[in-house]
């Protein structure tokens, strides 16, 4: 009996050095250990000095040859020193803002964790009809709407292609209605200088002009290199552009394994990797300590259907790897979450928000975007947002992790309460109880009192919940002199 007591002992004398004077315990996903970050560094940093990247851009090939690089022609081999200077070069984080004001709304440090919808989608899942259709203005609106009222949505993006408004300027269209109806930055995506420019004076317009913007960015650029090894003219320009005002950028590439990638997972984030370095470089070289957000969106080509696709393993084992590598380089990191392949609002598409969302929050991923998506990314759903918002609240709940300290052992407690005692009344449990999650939209009833309150699934929940925001939710309007302003900039076209 006393080697039995002595071999529990040890375990609690253990978490009594180790543990118990933190406030919590949090679960974390990890996976590449330093040596393993650091292969794949090295290899990126090889396809850079040897196989180099194409740059169609006058610019940025002179920001490179200047710098050190080797150029022929449009071909570009970066040597790793240079890699290495923008690396350090790069700030460790910055903030996004609040639409008008200094309040930050997403702390980019490599810890926070934010989520907020995609870009560009093709059709509508209109809740209030149920129609599957092309997006209009309106239909924007009532998204961003949806995401100015959801707690969990931190940030937004354009959600839909509007087929109401000049197809050349749609992309301005789509930020002057992000503009009006959240105070929520916004991750940009459009298609060339003019475009960023008219977008970026109409956030100057809201934010009290370009110093203003510049000092509290309310929006951060999303541009691509072209895999594989390529960067395109108007992705440069754009690239340079907001590095020359500090307006904060991710320029991540998406390479596609068994595409444009190498079949290998590995290989793709060593790909992927060496783009966003190279585009990093031309970043910091155009304006040192210019904010840049890690990032790269490995996919993989499924064999089967010939499609890209994002509800795969090894799709969340990639965003695993890009916040190590980013935690390895000590930036902050661009990720995805609450997407499906689904082609509607089912199961499939619940199981895909929950697994990318615990992903995102373990690995760390900062700013994580296409929630809403369906059809990969053909497709968004407001409904399918709302779901995710209840997702991302439950998942906070359990990556917060336990505290293990005397008030949350409450020995004192139990020895209050005694054998066959209950806990429901003491001080204790007044003190703590708000601190377990309460859902809204779960339902956690049993069969009987869930049937005399109508018997409602989680989808039917999940729509009136939405059309509830959509009937009610009023964001907080622009100023006139602002709005005058959009208008103009709307007007002006080139």
């Amino acid at each position: 009996m006393m080697r039995r007591r002595e071999r529990r002992a040890a375990p609690v004398a253990a978490m009594d050095m180790t543990t118990l004077d933190l406030p919590h315990i949090q679960p974390r996903l990890t996976m590449l250990s330093q040596e393993d970050c650091r292969r794949i560094h090295e290899a990126s940093c090889r396809i850079l000095e040897r196989t180099g990247v194409k740059v169609y851009h006058e610019g940025g090939l002179q920001l490179l040859r200047q710098a050190g690089a080797r150029v022929e022609g449009d071909w570009v081999r970066i040597p790793a020193e240079l890699v290495d200077w923008a690396l350090a070069s790069a700030p460790r984080a910055f903030a996004l803002y609040r639409r008008g004001s200094d309040q930050v709304a997403c702390q980019l440090d490599g810890e926070h964790v934010y989520f907020g919808p995609g870009s560009d989608t093709l059709r509508y899942l209109d809740p209030r009809s149920g129609e599957r259709r092309e997006f209009t203005t309106a239909d924007i609106a009532d998204c961003i709407r949806v995401c100015d009222y959801l707690p969990e949505i931190g940030f937004v993006m354009s959600v839909g292609i509007p087929r109401d408004v000049p197809t050349k300027y749609y992309f301005r269209y789509q930020y002057a209605v992000l503009l009006r109806h959240t105070v929520k930055p916004a991750v940009v995506v459009c298609n060339d200088l003019a475009d960023i420019e008219a977008i970026t004076a109409m956030h100057a317009a809201a934010a009290g002009g370009l110093d203003q913007l510049s000092r509290y960015p309310t929006m951060l650029l999303y541009s691509e290199p072209t895999t594989p090894l390529s960067h395109a003219y108007e992705a440069v320009d754009k690239l340079l552009f907001v590095a020359r005002h500090r307006i904060p950028v991710t320029h991540s590439p998406a390479p596609m394994i068994g595409g444009t990638a190498p079949i290998t997972l590995a290989g793709a984030v060593a790909l992927g990797n060496a783009e966003m370095l190279s585009g990093l470089v031309m970043h910091q070289l155009q304006n040192p300590g210019a904010p840049f957000l890690y990032g790269h969106g490995v996919h993989h080509l499924d064999m089967k259907e010939m499609i890209s696709v994002y509800g795969a393993p090894e799709f969340q084992l990639a965003r695993v790897m890009a916040a190590e590598m980013a935690r390895f380089y000590r930036l902050p990191c661009w990720g995805y979450a609450a997407h499906s392949d689904s082609a509607v609002l089912d199961e499939q598409a619940a199981i895909d928000a929950q697994f990318s969302i615990q992903t995102a929050l373990l690995a760390k991923t900062n700013l994580n975007h296409d929630v809403g998506y369906l059809e990969a990314g053909l497709a968004n759903s407001p409904e399918y947002m709302v779901l995710a918002n209840e997702l991302i609240a439950m998942n906070r709940v359990f990556v917060r992790g336990v505290r293990i300290d005397d008030e949350a052992l409450a020995l004192d407690v139990i020895d209050a309460v005694g054998p066959g005692g209950q806990f429901l009344s003491h001080e204790h449990t007044m003190r703590h109880w708000r601190e377990l999650w309460v859902p809204e939209l779960f339902d956690r009833q049993r069969l009987e009192p869930w049937l005399a309150k109508g018997g409602k699934d989680m989808r039917t929940r999940v729509r009136e919940k939405t059309l509830a925001i959509l009937d009610s939710h009023q964001p907080e309007p622009l100023p006139a002199t602002v709005e005058a302003e959009i208008e103009h900039i709307l007007q002006r076209r080139d």
